[in-house]
């Protein structure tokens, strides 16, 4: 079973620089992911980001996720 650690260390290690919270009970998981590198980036080219770098993690072993991205700027205010 998907841990909330293991989504975090996931998007970490595929999104380096990201600070990264993720909650969830093995099937449903929400994620907070501030990272500089959304900068300029629309809501849905960030998702992409880290669908990226989730890989096929989101196909096969997470049901589902909710994200909050943010840049550091962002979660500042």
């Amino acid at each position: 079973m998907v841990t909330p650690e293991d989504i975090q260390d996931w998007i970490a290690v595929g999104l380096p620089g990201t600070e990264v919270s993720v909650e969830g009970d093995g099937a449903h998981f929400e994620a907070v992911i501030i990272n500089p590198d959304f900068a300029g980036k629309t809501l849905i080219q960030r998702h992409q980001m880290v669908y990226k770098a989730l890989g096929d993690k989101m196909n096969t072993e997470i049901h589902a996720l909710s994200m909050k991205t943010l840049t550091p700027h962002e979660q500042q205010d």
